[in-house]
C-alpha cells in the first residue's frame, strides 16, 4: 500500500495510544500459564499480539475475546499446554518466537516454530544456546539460529547466564525457562533491559531477587491468575511527541502512556535536545507506571546518544533519527548494532530511506551519525518495518512537498489505529 504524506499547517490535539504490545505479549503468556482464570483488558489488537494468541490457542489454551482489547484466559498451569497438532507460526513477531522458545523448553513435548520471510532472518541463536545450556533440544536452520525451529523440552537445569548483549527477550525466555527447572535460574545483565517480564511475573506471585543487573528466581513456582488493564504504548506515542517536537505548530498530550523507566530514554534525550515536553505520572497497573506526557514545537540541537540509554529507547531510533535529521546540529547514536537484527537492517534502511529525503547521515557499524537539516518529499520504502513506516509518515509531515510511503501496511504489526489517530490531529 501506497500512503500519501503532505506537510500540515499545525498538530493539535490529544491522542490515547493502544495497549502497550510488550506488555500485551506477556500477559497472554503468563495467562496462559497461570492456574486459572486470567482478564487482560487494553490488550494491543496488532498483527503482532495476535500471532501469540493463535500460538496459545495451538498449544490448547482457552483464550475468550470479549471486546476490543478484552480478554478471558483460562491457565491450567504449565502441564496444561499440549503438544500443538501444527507448526506454531509467529508472524511477524520476534517477541512472540523468543518468548514462547523459553516456554516450549520446558514442555516435554515436540513442537515447531516459525514466522514470516522477515522472522525467518532474525537470529535465534541468542535465546537457543543458552536454553540448550539448561538441557532443551532445539535445531533448526543454520545450526539453529534460524527459523523454523524444532523444539524437544522438558528435564531443565537452572543457569547462571550473562547476556552478551542487553535483551529483554533473551532474559525473558530465560526467566520463563527457569520456572520449569529445579533450583536457581539467574540472569546477568550487561545494562538493563526493559523490565515487563519481571513485574508482570512478580504481580503473578513469583518471587524474584533483583541485585544492580541480575535477576534470579527459583524454579517451579506457580503463577496466579491476575487482573489487568494494560497502559498504553510509550513506543507508539513516540511518533506522537516527536511529531510535536519538530512541527513548527504542534502542541500534542498523550494520555494513559506507559512510563516504566525501561522504556522512556527517548523522553530524556528530548529533553536533552531542548524539546519542551512534560510528564505527568497518575498511577501503576500490574506493577506498571503510566501517566500524561504533553510535547509541543522546540527548537532541537543535535547530541550524542549510547551507552546504557540505548536499550531503553532501541524502538525509537527510527523516529528520533527524524527528529536528529532536522535538528541544529550534529547527533551521534553508537552502540546500537542491535539494530540491524530488528524487522530491517535500521542502520541501513533509515540512513537509505531518510537521504531519499534530502537528510544527511553517515552510518556507523553500531549507529548513525546525523547532520541536522532540512527535509524534502521523496518515495520511500518501509521495507517492511513497522516503526520505519511510522517514522517516514512523521519525516513527511515537516517535509517541504508530498511524500510517499511505499509498504505501509506494515505498520498494522504493531499500531494498525496509526493514520486514523494522527488524522485527529491535523489541522
Amino acid at each position: 500500500m501506497d500512503l500519501r504524506v503532505r506537510p500540515t499547517q499545525a498538530l493539535k490535539g490529544e491522542i490515547i495510544p493502544p495497549g502497550d504490545k510488550s506488555i500485551s505479549h506477556r500477559a497472554a503468556i503468563f495467562a496462559a500459564l497461570a492456574d486459572g482464570l486470567s482478564e487482560v483488558t487494553g490488550f494491543l489488537e496488532a498483527d503482532d499480539c495476535r500471532s501469540t494468541l493463535r500460538c496459545l490457542e495451538g498449544l490448547g489454551v482457552e483464550v475468550e475475546r470479549c471486546g476490543e482489547g478484552t480478554l478471558k484466559i483460562r491457565g491450567q498451569g504449565p502441564e496444561g499446554l499440549r503438544e500443538p497438532e501444527d507448526v506454531l507460526d509467529a508472524g511477524n513477531s520476534g517477541t512472540t518466537m523468543r518468548l514462547l522458545m523459553g516456554v516450549l523448553a520446558g514442555q516435554p513435548f515436540y513442537s515447531v516454530l516459525t514466522g514470516d520471510r522477515s522472522l525467518r532472518r532474525r537470529p535465534m541463536a541468542r535465546v537457543a544456546d543458552p536454553l540448550r545450556q539448561m538441557g532443551a533440544q532445539i535445531w533448526g536452520r543454520e545450526g539453529g539460529n534460524l527459523a523454523p525451529l524444532s523444539i524437544k523440552g522438558g528435564g531443565l537445569r537452572p543457569i547462571d547466564y550473562s547476556l552478551p548483549v542487553a535483551s529483554a527477550q533473551v532474559k525473558s525466555a530465560i526467566l520463563l525457562a527457569g520456572l520449569a527447572a529445579e533450583g536457581e535460574t539467574v540472569v546477568r545483565e550487561p545494562v538493563p533491559a526493559r523490565d515487563h517480564s519481571e513485574r508482570l511475573l512478580e504481580f503473578c506471585g513469583v518471587r524474584i531477587k533483583k541485585e544492580d543487573w541480575k535477576i534470579s528466581l527459583w524454579g517451579r513456582q506457580r503463577l496466579r491468575p491476575f487482573q489487568i488493564r494494560i497502559p498504553g504504548d510509550f513506543s507508539a506515542a513516540a511518533f506522537f511527541l516527536v511529531a510535536a517536537c519538530v512541527h513548527p505548530r504542534a502542541e500534542i498530550v498523550v494520555r494513559n502512556v506507559g512510563l516504566n523507566t525501561t522504556r522512556t530514554g527517548l523522553l530524556t534525550v528530548l529533553t536533552d535536545m531542548g524539546a519542551e515536553i512534560r510528564v505527568y505520572p497518575e498511577g501503576t497497573s500490574a506493577g506498571e507506571p503510566y501517566g500524561v506526557v504533553s510535547a509541543r514545537s522546540s527548537n532541537l540541537r543535535g547530541t550524542k546518544i549510547g551507552g546504557p540509554l540505548i536499550p531503553r529507547l532501541i524502538d525509537e531510533i527510527p523516529v528520533l533519527a527524524v527528529a536528529a535529521a532536522v535538528a541544529e546540529g550534529q547527533t551521534v547514536i553508537q552502540d546500537a548494532a542491535e539494530l540491524k537484527v530488528k524487522e530491517s537492517d535500521r542502520i541501513a534502511t533509515l540512513a537509505m530511506e531518510l537521504r531519499k529525503m534530502g537528510a544527511r547521515i553517515e552510518t556507523l557499524p553500531d549507529g548513525m551519525i546525523l547532520e541536522g537539516g532540512t527535509l524534502h518529499g521523496a518515495v520511500v520504502d518501509s521495507h517492511g518495518d513497522h516503526r520505519l513506516a511510522m517514522a517516514l509518515v512523521v519525516a513527511g509531515l515537516i517535509a517541504e512537498g508530498e511524500t510517499v510511503v511505499r509498504g505501509a501496511e506494515c505498520m498494522a504489526v504493531s499500531y494498525p489505529g496509526f493514520m486514523s489517530d494522527l488524522e485527529a490531529l491535523l489541522k
